[in-house]
Formats: C-alpha cells, sequence, structure tokens
C-alpha cells in the first residue's frame, strides 16, 4: 500500500458530544490506502483512506484525551444542515466486496460512543447478507473490512434513524460487485451506495444496463481519489456519482467552508472529467463534454479533515478515514433524509433541478485540464465537486 503526504489541517481529538477541533495552522497529514489499485480490467477497489498520524485506540472511554479523532455525527449534521429525527425506517444499502466479521460490533461501538440509537441484528435495524441473500459470506478482508466500516458509520452519522443493509460481494470483480447492487435492490433498498471503483472500459455499458438501471433507487457511488481522471462506476449515467471536499470550520454564518479535496498537481484527491465511454444523461447540461461528466454532488472526503471511524477487523479501534468512500455513503444516507424516490425516478436528476438547496463549492482543484472547469472549482458545476454539497435535503428530493 502506498503512502500519500497531504498538506492541509489536521483534526485534533474531540469528546463524542462536542463537534471536532482543528488546528490554526497546517500540519502533514500521512494516509494508506486501504485496498491495493486493481491490476486487471474488470476489477474495483475501495476508495478508503486512513490516516497514519493519528493515535488509535480501543472501545468507548469517558476520558476526553482518548476521544476519537476526527468528525463525527453532530459535525457533519451541523455542515450539512440535516435533520437528526428524518430517515425512520428506510433502509440504506451498502455494497462492499469481501466480508468484515466484526461489522456488527464495531457498528455498535460507534453508535454507543456518539449516543446514536442500536442498529443491530436484534432489532432489525441491521443486516449483512452475501451476494445472494443468504450467509454464505465471502473471504474476510483487513482493506474492505475497513471500507465497510467506514460506510456503515458514515450512514449511521447522516441518518441515525435508517435501517443499514450491508450486502458482501464474493470478490471485487464488478459481475460480483454488480450483483450485490441487484441484490440490495430485491431486497427492498431504495438507496444503495457503492465506495469503490476501477478503470472505465468498453463493457461500461453492459454493466450500466445489468446492475445500475434501478429506476426509483439512489446509487451513489465513490468518484475516485486520484485527483483528475474518471472511474467506473461513477461515470454511469444511473448513478449520483460523489466527488469529495475538505470542510473546516469557521466564523462564517454556516459555520463551514469547503474547497475541493485535491491540488492543481493532480495524483490525489477527488476523481472528475469527462466519460470515454458513458453517454450524457438527460439532466446534465454542462458543455465541456459530450459524454457523462462527473461529479454530481460531494461531500467531506479528505482524510485531513476526516471522519472518525471504528474498526477492529486486523486494525486499532478508532481512526480516521477519508476518501470518496466516505462522501458517497454519506450522500445515500442524505437521500434516505429526503425521502423514498417516486417508483420510476432518477434520483441522480434530483439535485440538478434544485441547485439551490445546496452549498456551492467554489474553491480548489483536482489537478490540471481542458475546459478547467472538470479539474478546478468555481461558481455553479464544476467536476471535483459538481453542484456542491447537501444545505438540509431539498436537493435530494424528486
Amino acid at each position: 500500500m502506498s503512502l500519500l503526504a497531504l498538506v492541509t489541517g489536521g483534526l485534533l481529538a474531540a469528546t463524542p458530544s462536542v463537534a471536532a477541533q482543528q488546528p490554526a495552522s497546517p500540519a502533514a497529514s500521512h494516509v494508506k490506502h486501504l485496498c491495493a489499485k486493481p491490476a486487471k480490467p474488470g476489477m474495483m477497489h475501495c476508495l478508503a483512506l486512513a490516516r497514519t498520524d493519528v493515535k488509535q485506540h480501543r472501545g468507548i472511554s469517558a476520558d476526553a484525551a482518548a476521544a476519537p479523532s476526527g468528525y463525527g455525527p453532530a459535525d457533519l449534521q451541523s455542515a450539512y444542515n440535516l435533520p437528526a429525527n428524518a430517515g425512520s425506517g428506510a433502509t440504506v444499502a451498502i455494497v462492499d466486496a469481501q466480508d468484515d466479521p466484526n461489522a456488527e460490533s464495531d457498528l455498535a461501538t460507534y453508535r454507543q460512543t456518539y449516543g446514536l440509537p442500536e442498529c443491530s441484528t436484534a432489532n432489525g435495524c441491521f443486516s449483512k447478507v452475501d451476494q445472494n441473500g443468504g450467509t454464505n459470506y465471502p473471504t474476510a478482508d483487513s482493506g474492505w473490512a475497513g471500507e465497510i466500516s467506514l460506510d456503515v458509520d458514515m450512514v449511521s452519522a447522516v441518518c441515525p434513524q435508517c435501517h443499514i443493509l450491508l450486502v458482501e460481494a464474493n470478490s471485487a470483480n464488478m459481475s460480483d460487485l454488480g450483483a450485490a447492487v441487484n441484490q440490495a435492490v430485491s431486497m427492498g433498498a431504495k438507496y444503495v451506495s457503492n465506495s469503490y471503483g476501477g478503470s472505465e472500459d468498453s463493457t461500461d455499458a453492459q454493466s450500466d444496463s445489468a446492475y445500475f438501471n434501478h429506476p426509483g433507487v439512489a446509487i451513489t457511488v465513490s468518484s475516485g481519489d486520484s485527483g483528475y481522471g474518471t472511474e467506473y462506476p461513477a461515470a454511469s449515467q444511473y448513478v449520483t456519482a460523489v466527488g469529495g471536499t475538505s470542510l473546516s470550520r469557521d466564523s462564517s454564518s454556516r459555520g463551514w467552508s469547503e474547497s475541493v479535496w485535491g491540488s492543481s498537481a493532480g495524483g490525489n484527491g477527488a476523481g472528475s472529467g469527462c466519460s470515454a465511454y458513458d453517454p450524457k444523461p438527460s439532466w446534465q447540461t454542462d458543455t465541456g463534454c459530450t459524454n457523462r461528466t462527473v461529479a454530481d454532488v460531494s461531500a467531506v472526503a479528505d482524510p485531513a479533515t476526516g471522519l472518525a471511524v471504528y474498526d477492529t477487523y486486523q486494525a486499532s479501534g478508532w481512526n480516521v478515514y477519508g476518501g470518496t468512500s466516505a462522501s458517497s455513503p454519506i450522500i445515500a444516507g442524505v437521500y434516505a433524509l429526503a425521502g423514498t424516490p417516486s417508483a420510476n425516478s432518477t434520483p441522480a436528476s434530483f439535485p440538478y433541478a434544485n441547485t439551490s438547496a445546496l452549498n456551492d463549492v467554489t474553491s480548489g482543484a483536482n489537478g490540471s485540464c481542458s475546459p478547467s472547469y472538470l479539474c478546478t472549482a468555481g461558481t455553479g458545476y464544476d467536476g471535483p465537486t459538481g453542484l456542491g454539497t447537501p444545505n438540509g435535503t431539498a436537493a435530494f428530493t424528486g
């Protein structure tokens, strides 16, 4: 796994009941990829990044000095103006590869730490299935287990009242992950988060129709963590492609500010760009790309302004994670807060019909490109952050 150096603001420890604090001066933040990049076409990799410069520990502690570092539920609800009590009974599905044997117990620790309601198999809130809907779980994998922990924790943070369905694919092959997406939809999930990606190729159109064409279901996909450049399935015309931001507290009326996660040098940060294969959906109107443009919307993804996550499968407990693996389940949770999409709707189009209910991100870049909006933030639509980040739920309803 490679190490990256990102120079942005770090995070200090925060008690679960208090918003995370940031230092006044920048600090170097080191991260590692939880999953190796795929070696061949049709294979995906998880897009989670873990901070390596944050002290890790296990369990729930009353000691503020041992409280989780990174943003927690109250921070996300404040930053994105989200209701705490909506989404009751809605099921958000998480699709990942491999097994996390500790998924339910780790989720319990996360939710107990932040005072969120129980979400367990026993009370019907949490369920875990294989890609066929059974309990023949795939081989456990520490990298994907970290991804799973990030995903279920972010859904919990944004929509504490939601149910969570974890569908574990047999492998990171697109055919297995796609089968898991179909399984999630067949089990009734109206919101499906996918925090993985791989290279675009000429078979994407077949995958689109086979796995992602589900009217009335909000399917979110991470845009990538390597800066400017497109990945699949974020490039699918049927999904909401979710980019990434750096999120910081400030003295504005909102109390927060955001910029593109990445730099003009490229190589890391939120993915964006013009698809080589997928056609442009009718609801997307930017003029510098005749095919599908990535992304649609965004949320926090920068590990340097990252999220508290609890993961103990071959891991050390509390961590700070980031990547667009974080922003995809966050946006899936926001869709769930917004209410059930109508049967034949295209939820990916919803934000385009109500852009005023989004925080427009106007600074930062994830690389160099032409036309520049595909990699550089500006007023209105841009590639790295799409139309912006949630300001309430109105932009995510039909």
